[in-house]
């Protein structure tokens, strides 16, 4: 489990009340339930059909030199 100090992101693959899939979607959150809240706010009645947890991400906004790095290679 992580701390409280840390969100995590997770990556939502839905198919919307129209039917349409969305992929890619990207959404911070204490934990899955959290970002699954958030995402149903934005996109009522979806069908969430992947979740994915990408990263943590520390609230304290210091970054250590690696993760500098993975922000620009990507």
């Amino acid at each position: 489990m992580y701390p409280a100090s840390q969100t995590m992101k997770y990556r939502f693959r839905i198919r919307t009340r129209h039917g349409l899939v969305v992929e890619n979607l990207v959404i911070h959150g204490r934990d899955e339930a959290d970002a699954q809240r958030k995402l149903r706010q934005m996109y009522q009645h979806c069908e969430v059909t992947e979740c994915m947890l990408i990263a943590a991400r520390q609230k304290s906004g210091s970054m250590s030199f690696e993760d500098v790095v993975s922000l620009l290679t990507k």
